[in-house]
């Protein structure tokens, strides 16, 4: 008997997207719907989100994904890493939603420094005291709003809230736990030291586990993260693979099993569930300089134009040396304070120079990060997200990277993840992907970058004023 498509869900942090899967995880074609929605930001580091618009935007991508009256068989969801809210007891939102990238708490994220080993927690619980995660965010709003964090009784995961109103009943899967920093993901249980520092309690967050929930006698399981729903989406799911994904952000993650959830220091070791972890960086800094580029810049909307320019320039012969640090940067050095650079300008710079080498920069930092992940046996890399639009975009990451890198031919990598997941769950045999011929970098190119890497770690060193 044929199985019934999987529905899934990827929530991030600009808008919804669902879908159906078919039982060897290839999307049903017509089913994709998208719907966005506002990251309300501030210049104090405020990044929020509305829970309700949320809700109502994934409701109405389930509704449109599902309208063709398409039995299904289990929802699986992915949704970004690291953002809470807070509610009361029956779920109602106390809080808006602090995504990842809200950084008012740096403060608290210094303080937790001083206080703790950030050595000792990071290989506790696979995380940095940044300000990205939970305790920097717990301990900001019992300093700075100290009324309405009493009145909270759960603090959760957006996608954790939106399954409570959608199914009644919720919980935190070992994905979603593990990358908020209160989580030791060797261990599978709330780290004591973390709760401790943060004063706060497990009973404040919803239980743990990746059963499902019933939902109309549909299994809804519970989120995992966005990352871990990229490698399982790209396919990068065993030994020998790697994924990465440049979108407005970027990052790159190996998959590994065991019950030993560590990584080198800077970077991260979160689970996706209870027998692999993965080992990766992001940088904040990406896609969303490419975009400040084009605005600032004034380069134009012409993007085939930009593109055919770019091509003919595969080697850094502008002099320019960067530090993309336009906001607060993480893997693998977290240097929040730090501010972006350009070194080397002359009169002869030109806008197209700055695109280049403001894209290499942050280019050598995932070179950088691919270095500390692979060791002496680099991985298959698969690469997805909206690099995957410039054909020389892709060719200069090889040639900074030196490796070959291989296109995702599904482009929601996320999405297919969260679909990938409950199809495993399930015991579902799911289809590889075809990923064709891979981009291969030019040696003599690649020892160019390798030198200008040097270059911006030396930059990165500098005292500036």
């Amino acid at each position: 008997m044929k199985h019934p498509p999987v529905l899934a869900i990827d929530m991030g942090t600009s808008s919804v997207r669902a879908a159906l899967f078919d039982a060897r995880g290839k999307r049903v074609q017509g089913t994709l719907a998208q719907r966005v929605y506002l990251l309300k930001t501030g210049g104090d580091g405020a990044a929020e989100l509305d829970p309700f618009e949320l809700l109502r935007q994934t409701r109405a991508c389930i509704k449109s994904a599902t309208e063709g009256g398409n039995a299904i068989s289990a929802v699986g969801v992915s949704c970004f890493w690291h953002s809470l809210l807070g509610t009361d007891a029956e779920g109602n939102p106390l809080t808006p939603i602090y995504t990842w990238a809200d950084s008012r708490c740096r403060e608290d994220a210094a303080r937790l420094r001083e206080d703790l080993s950030e050595r000792e927690v990071h290989a506790e619980t696979g995380c940095m005291l940044r300000s990205s995660f939970w305790p920097a965010k717990l301990r900001w709003m019992r300093r700075t709003e100290r009324g309405r964090f009493r009145k909270v009784r759960f603090w959760m995961s957006p996608a954790e809230w939106v399954q409570w109103r959608i199914t009644g009943r919720s919980r935190c899967a070992y994905g979603m736990a593990t990358a908020t920093g209160l989580f030791d993901p060797s261990k599978l249980e709330w780290s004591g030291r973390m709760l401790e520092a943060c004063e706060f309690s497990a009973e404040r967050m919803l239980p743990l586990g990746d059963e499902p929930e019933d939902w109309h006698g549909i299994p809804w399981f519970p989120a995992i993260g966005d990352g871990a729903a990229s490698n399982l989406g790209s396919g990068a799911n065993e030994a020998g693979r790697g994924a990465i994904n440049v979108g407005t952000s970027a990052a790159l993650r190996v998959m590994r099993e065991g019950a030993a959830a560590r990584a080198p220091f800077g970077l991260f070791a979160y689970r996706v569930d209870a027998w692999r972890y993965l080992v990766g960086g992001a940088v904040s800094n990406a896609g969303n300089l490419h975009a400040w580029c084009l605005r600032e810049l004034k380069l134009g909307n012409d993007a085939a134009a930009i593109e055919k320019q770019l091509a003919a320039r595969p080697a850094p012969e502008h002099g320019l040396t960067v530090l993309p640090f336009w906001t607060a940067e993480r893997a693998p050095t977290w240097d929040e304070e730090a501010q972006g650079v350009i070194a080397g300008l002359r009169q002869s710079t030109t806008a197209l120079d700055l695109l280049q080498a403001i894209t290499e920069g942050f280019y050598f930092r995932l070179g950088t990060i691919a270095e500390m992940i692979a060791g002496e046996r680099p991985p298959r890399w698969i690469v997805a997200g909206g690099i995957l639009k410039s054909k020389s975009a892709l060719r200069r990451l090889a040639n900074v990277m030196g490796r070959p890198l291989f296109a995702n031919p599904e482009p929601e990598a996320s999405l297919r993840g969260a679909a990938v997941f409950v199809l495993e769950k399930l015991g579902r045999q799911v289809a590889d992907l075809n990923y064709g011929t891979p981009v291969l970098p030019v040696a003599s190119i690649h020892r160019i970058y390798k030198t200008e890497r040097a270059r911006q770690a030396e930059l990165e060193t500098t005292d500036f004023p």
